[in-house]
């Protein structure tokens, strides 16, 4: 017992459970626990975009063949698209099966339209094709890390170790600066990962002092439908993606089982990235796939926010009494597969996404969105964990499909013979 709470993992289950005690017994106080969640995130995103700078160029620095690094950009793009539809299709089969949303008769006309004026502004945030390509492309060079757009950061980081790449011998006093400051910021991140349990507490002590249980009640066959799809995606679908790579889905999740949780607790992937990269190239990941694969994941793949986007959908017209054709369906699917791409950092991402979605699909009245703004927290710690678990999947496959990860000590990490400190997992890493 002393050990269990003097790991990150135990800290973390004891907040948890605290934060949802104290969220039932006292939510006013719970509510005003909500700072400790937002102070976490915002430390740990304080040092995302400089992180992910440091380890995307030195992996490409270090790589050295340009062609290899173009080739794993590529394939992570195919994958991406080829998986993200699969959890489209999915969201969309399980809605029209089950059929959350019948037997609930919504009046679209008593539903408080105001309740979504704040999200519906911000669809034009997301624009077409075009403004998503030009979003990409940061006004300058330092605007990209004050803004925090780690899409952006990624350009830069491509084009800069591309550039020291090419220069050779010239750019290696470079290229060694940038790696010691990245370890430096590794160092800054195991400082911030020791308040976890902190912000675990207070994001769950909120939600729940806020919303209750109670929430549940009416929307429960929605929030229960969702979780296990993702539950089925991640175990069936990942699992078997997972199994042809060589390994066992269960044992990794076993072994980023400290970064899920708190992902649970704080219903952001953001909290846990550079932890993510840090603990995949312990596996035997190399760098250069980790740098490239998580960062550009966290806005091209997108799983469970896949599921959640048709099948929210799909719950809003059955719950509306809207029936919906074949060709509503695969118009759904169609609006979905763009809207789902490059939404991550948009606040409140999910349902602005889910407003856009709506309105490109007339069919569907668009008040029906404040339908799920009651549940969308609960639903967003399955979707949090859902993308996670799927970038980090990505992540493997990929370096497997392309050969840059050490199969050897990566089945001897998830198999417990080769361990690293739970507590402090981002202490130094064994050199290659």
């Amino acid at each position: 017992m002393p050990g269990f709470m003097k790991s990150l993992f135990g800290q973390v289950m004891i907040a948890l459970v605290l934060g949802i005690v104290v969220g039932v017994f006292w939510p006013d106080f719970a509510a005003a626990m909500k700072p400790l969640g937002d102070g976490f995130i915002k430390l740990i995103k304080m040092v995302i975009a400089p992180l992910v700078f440091g380890v995307v160029v030195h992996g490409i620095a270090s790589a050295g063949d340009l062609k290899k690094v173009g080739r794993v950009g590529v394939k992570s793009i195919i994958y991406f698209e080829v998986v993200t539809t699969i959890a489209l299709i999915l969201g969309l089969a399980v809605a029209f099966l089950v059929g959350p949303g019948h037997g609930m008769n919504v009046d679209t006309s008593t539903l408080d339209a105001g309740a979504m004026s704040t999200y519906t502004e911000r669809v034009q945030q997301i624009g077409g094709t075009a403004d998503f390509l030009m979003h990409v492309i940061p006004s300058t060079f330092v605007g990209a890390f004050a803004e925090g757009d780690v899409l952006q950061v990624l350009v830069l980081a491509i084009l800069f170790g591309a550039a020291l790449s090419l220069i050779g011998e010239r750019g290696k006093p470079v290229a060694e600066l940038i790696e010691r400051g990245t370890d430096v910021l590794f160092k800054i991140i195991s400082f911030i990962v020791r308040l976890a349990p902190l912000g675990v507490f207070g994001a769950i002590a909120y939600t729940v002092g806020k919303y209750g249980v109670g929430s549940l009640q009416q929307l429960g066959m929605l929030v229960v439908l969702y979780y296990v799809t993702v539950i089925f995606f991640v175990f069936v679908i990942l699992g078997v993606i997972m199994r042809l790579a060589g390994f066992s889905i269960l044992k990794f999740l076993r072994y980023l089982r400290e970064e899920l949780l708190i992902v649970l607790g704080t219903a952001s992937s953001d909290s846990v990235l550079p932890q993510i990269m840090r603990k995949l190239e312990h596996m035997g990941v190399k760098d250069s796939t980790v740098g490239l694969v998580i960062p550009t994941g966290y806005s091209f793949n997108l799983d469970a926010f896949s599921i959640y986007l048709t099948l929210a959908t799909v719950f809003i017209a059955q719950a509306t009494n809207t029936p919906l054709a074949f060709s509503d369906l695969l118009l759904i699917l169609g609006v979905a597969l763009l809207t789902s791409k490059g939404a991550h950092g948009i606040p409140g991402s999910a349902i602005v996404v889910l407003a856009a979605t709506l309105s490109a699909v007339p069919v569907i009245p668009a008040i029906g969105l404040v339908l799920v703004l009651s549940v969308d927290w609960f639903m967003g710690m399955a979707r949090a964990l859902g993308n996670l678990t799927g970038n980090c999947v990505a992540t493997v496959v990929i370096a497997a499909w392309e050969g840059d990860i050490d199969k050897e000590r990566a089945h001897a990490v998830l198999n417990g013979t080769l361990n690293e400190e739970t507590a402090d997992i981002l202490s130094e890493p064994e050199p290659a």
